[in-house]
């Protein structure tokens, strides 16, 4: 196995203690976000996610301001092209890249089919043509980034005489990480991304899933890297790891557990389908939906809803059944996130063969 990147992620919408519970549940103003944006930098993190929606802060804004106390991390910071013009997002991203001395990832979320959503962000989009959006807002940015200028007319986009005078100091361009589960999700992804993403599903899925992308974006002339986004409980033990994660959701009635679902399932997605699939809205041993890999947390949360479980040796093992397939970055998070940060840190970093790109 070579080496693997290993990601945070940055909870702005709040932390907990017990999942969809308000019991200890954490305010993740800017000096919490502070304190875990300076942890990861000094335990080694590779780099941190900043994610968006309606519920999140903006995570450009949010990007800045902690750029400039931390000296390594990476900002991997994800963008809506429904919402922004490419050309706007592609000064935005060279600037902050130039700014940080090239500490930017991108992370592009195309995002929720339910229409409901889409309009509270002022996107008025047919769900079948939302990946059509992404596609000309990247095929705009990238040339923007790439080549300096842009001359494009699409259905959604159009852009004249188009220009960047400033050139970032990754080429050609900050990584492009994306997201898709649907033939058009992967067809987008293989055509424009450097690092597909995937959220944490068993190996057996996931590798049917990375063989399509690969052989779409070889259909296009290309090659990919991959990621994983999960979430991890780890402990010195497996019996307390699996402690901590009845813990998690041991708050949580059937009747929350109800109205989440029924929330989810409007989604549109095919990645949150998949997601729910897992765990059929219930309790159980079946939430251990391979070999120490639990989907409890996609109860009540949406997107990624899939935890690592187990002490250090095993979940070190895990992942590198994952980086076999040919992951390589691997995007973590657990509760509360900066306790959880120290710990996968302290606990399972000395057995992985960690990138050393600073």
């Amino acid at each position: 196995m070579s080496g693997i990147r290993v990601l945070w992620f940055f909870p702005t919408p709040g932390d907990e203690h017990y999942l969809g519970s308000p019991v200890l549940r954490r305010q993740t103003d800017f000096g919490y976000l502070k304190t875990l944006a300076t942890a990861l930098d000094s335990l080694g993190y590779y780099g941190a996610l900043l994610p968006t929606g309606v519920g999140c802060p903006e995570g450009w804004v949010l990007a800045s301001g902690l750029s400039a106390l931390t000296q390594r991390l990476r900002f991997l910071v994800a963008i809506r092209p429904a919402i922004m013009q490419p050309a706007l997002a592609a000064r935005m991203a060279a600037t902050f890249d130039r700014m940080t001395g090239g500490r930017l990832l991108i992370n592009i979320v195309t995002g929720s089919g339910a229409q409901d959503r889409m309009a509270a962000e002022g996107i008025f989009v047919e769900d079948n043509r939302r990946y059509q959006v992404t596609d000309e807002f990247l095929t705009v940015w990238r040339s923007l980034l790439e080549e300096g200028k842009a001359d494009f007319a699409g259905d959604f986009f159009r852009i004249e005489g188009g220009s960047n005078p400033f050139p970032t100091v990754q080429k050609p361009y900050p990584p492009l990480w994306f997201g898709g589960s649907s033939d058009e999700g992967i067809r987008v992804g293989a055509r424009h991304s450097d690092v597909y993403l995937t959220w944490g599903e068993p190996p057996a899925q996931v590798k049917e899933k990375l063989d399509r992308v690969r052989e779409k974006a070889a259909e296009f002339g290309r090659t990919v890297r991959f990621g994983i986004r999960l979430h991890v409980i780890v402990r010195e033990t497996c019996d307390e790891a699996w402690e901590a994660a009845d813990r998690l959701i041991s708050r949580l009635d059937d009747q929350t557990i109800a109205r989440a679902q029924d929330w989810l399932s409007r989604d549109n997605s095919e990645g949150q389908r998949r997601m729910q699939a897992l765990h059929g809205g219930k309790r159980g041993p079946h939430l251990e939906v391979s070999p120490n890999l639990w989907a409890g947390l996609g109860l009540v949360r949406p997107g990624v809803g899939t935890a690592l479980v187990g002490d250090p040796a095993t979940v070190a093992e895990r992942m590198r059944e994952y980086a076999d397939l040919g992951i390589d970055s691997f995007i973590l998070s657990g509760y509360p996130h900066l306790e959880e940060a120290y710990r996968f840190a302290e606990l399972v970093f000395p057995l992985l063969p960690l990138v050393q790109e600073r």
